[in-house]
């Protein structure tokens, strides 16, 4: 059997027969790390599609699993496939109502949900969801009908269904569908995107390559695996290269547990690299003023270093001096001190947080793409990369830019449509196979991507003059102390912005500013710290063509989030939220 004709249940029986006894997944039960061998994970699959066959899932039909990332989320995933489900993530920021719509839309019959927070959504719907037969809690039990604990669906895969399990393994087909990616739905409701074995594996295959990983690297996972670049990493690449994957506990204890893994590779999305930073520069605010000093003399040192092996060139004389005095230290104290790849995708990140990162020693490499490529249209290595581009074009795959300056992709990556939405897929994908990404850019000579924008969210003013907001706003985010912006002007005579602001990080912007605020919600309403955003707010448009600099702002008292509808479980902006919901602001700008 070639590569080309594995599916995702071939490649875990793979692992499972050559790296049996090696540790696949570890998580943290108790205060204590547990492993789970390729040979366990591999008999966990089977073991619950067994039960999935017992608890009615028929071929074709969902399998919707909510909750944190854990073997559990795996097992189900991949188990759903074995017995010829179609998996599905749902973020666990959605509402119930938002569950509702994937549940109903992928018919899922069962549901696999971590905990009785994520259980009281589905059971708040049940009743309008008449294909679901079941529900699963991966933690804890309850007394609900049809409802099963871990251990309970376990139990139901111990024997029966084996044969039927069996048959439907030999069934799937390596380009026919794996599972479904809903889109964050910036726009309007998600999109279910089909990706194929194929697609999942190829994309997998083509990511261990360039980066080279192997069975000895260790990863941690903790973004939400209802996105396809968590997938892609955790999931899929460690299936053909038999790494083994670190589960973190959660959001909030992400540091601590990097500092316990140490992983080979860090991948995070712009607002994690962010927030880093923001830790960084808070506790560098308090250094002394010789360690201020040196740390001011290695970061230039490091920056110079940085841009010289982009270049080819060599770096500065005193750069190893630096790294033992600063870099390491840094490394160290983040946990990625064995770190060979650091990447970001999923949304555009300011230069300044690139180059903050590369001045201390920590390339970030960029990669670009979208759940319809199953992840990646470009990447960056530790051998090729540019700061501020977003790679350069998978080998196998063809990108090129439109005359309008659209982004069309075609590969073996790009997916087989979305689910139960041909007119969206004829849109999407045209008739000679180009997937129309819906991003703005241009290679330069180097053959580095560079993105402008999204080209729905492109602002035309009343003047006809078009404006790209992202490349706006990045400016704005490297305003000390601000989180998050928002260009308005789409119609208007001028531009304006809604700027919010960094809790780690204010502390430092409010000395600079020599505010007597004391956080962000009281520097948002401070009339020194605004005088200080707006001589900052002239520092970026002196950068900028005069139809693109920002009038007027508004500072509002908390950043955009989740909870608050402002942004998608991938931190990308929900623009028509945000202008409905901060309306009155947005019009008093214009007043």
């Amino acid at each position: 059997m070639t590569a080309a004709d594995l599916t995702v249940v071939d490649a875990l029986a793979e692992r499972a027969r050559s790296l049996g006894a090696r540790t696949a997944l570890r998580v943290k039960r108790d205060g204590e790390w547990r492993s789970t061998t390729w040979s366990e994970y591999h008999a966990a699959v089977l073991r619950v599609g067994r039960a999935l066959v017992a608890l009615g899932l028929e071929p074709g039909q969902g399998v919707n699993v909510l909750g944190f990332n854990r073997p559990e989320w795996f097992i189900s995933s991949l188990a759903a496939v074995a017995a010829g489900g179609l998996p599905a993530g749902v973020y666990t920021t959605l509402t119930a109502e938002q569950c509702l719509y994937i549940a109903e839309h992928s018919e899922a019959a069962v549901a696999v949900v971590e905990n009785h927070d994520q259980l009281a959504k589905l059971l708040a719907i049940r009743d309008r969801l008449p294909a679901l037969r079941a529900i699963v809690l991966m933690e804890g039990s309850s007394d609900e009908p049809g409802v099963y604990s871990w251990a309970e669906l376990m139990a139901l895969g111990d024997d029966a269904h084996g044969p039927e399990l069996d048959r439907r393994i030999a069934r799937l087909d390596a380009g026919a569908r794996c599972q479904l990616i809903y889109t964050s739905g910036t726009t309007g409701p998600p999109k279910a995107v089909a990706l194929s074995h194929h697609n999942a594996l190829w994309t997998a295959q083509a990511v261990i390559d360039y980066f080279e990983f192997s069975s000895d690297d260790e990863f941690i996972s903790y973004l939400p695996l209802s996105h396809i670049a968590e997938q892609m990493l955790s999931l899929y690449a460690p299936l053909l290269i038999g790494c083994s994957v670190s589960f973190a506990e959660s959001l909030d204890k992400l540091l601590d547990n990097l500092r316990e893994i140490r992983p080979h590779v860090f991948f995070g999305v712009p607002r994690v690299w962010e927030k880093i930073q923001a830790g960084i520069e808070a506790t560098a605010a308090r250094n002394s003023g010789l360690k201020r000093r040196i740390g001011r003399w290695a970061r230039a040192q490091g920056l110079a270093g940085g841009y010289a092996d982009q270049k080819g060139e060599r770096r500065p004389l005193l750069y190893g001096l630096a790294d033992r005095l600063v870099f390491r230290k840094v490394r160290e104290k983040l946990g990625l001190d064995r770190a060979r790849i650091c990447a970001v995708a999923a949304a555009p990140t300011p230069l300044a947080t690139f180059e903050f990162f590369l001045s201390l020693g920590i390339p970030i490499l960029e990669v670009y793409g979208l759940s319809e490529c199953t992840g990646p249209a470009t990447i960056s290595t530790p051998s090729r990369y540019q700061t501020g581009g977003a790679g350069f074009t998978l080998e196998g795959t063809e990108i090129r830019i439109a005359a309008d300056g659209e982004i069309l992709i075609r590969g073996p990556h790009v997916f087989l449509g979305y689910h139960k939405d041909p007119e969206a897929t004829a849109a999407a994908i045209d008739a000679d196979g180009w997937l129309h990404s819906g991003d703005i850019g241009a290679f330069d000579e180097d053959g580095f991507l560079h993105i402008t924008d999204r080209k729905k969210e492109l602002i035309v003013t009343s003047g006809g003059k078009n404006v790209a907001p992202q490349v706006i706003e990045g400016q704005l985010r490297t305003i000390p102390g601000v989180a998050q912006a928002v260009v308005i002007g789409d119609g208007r005579k001028f531009l304006t912005a809604l700027i919010t602001l960094e809790p780690e990080s204010i502390s430092a912007a409010l000395r600079a500013a020599r505010s007597p605020a004391t956080d962000a919600e009281s520097a948002a309403a401070c009339e020194t710290f605004r005088a200080y955003l707006e001589s900052a707010v002239e520092g970026v448009n002196g950068q900028l063509a005069r139809y693109e600099t920002i009038k007027r702002f508004a500072v509002l008292p908390r950043p955009f989030s989740t909870d608050g509808g402002e942004l998608t479980p991938t931190m990308k902006l929900k623009r028509r939220v945000i202008h409905q919901k901060y309306g009155p602001e947005i019009d008093r700008l214009y007043a």
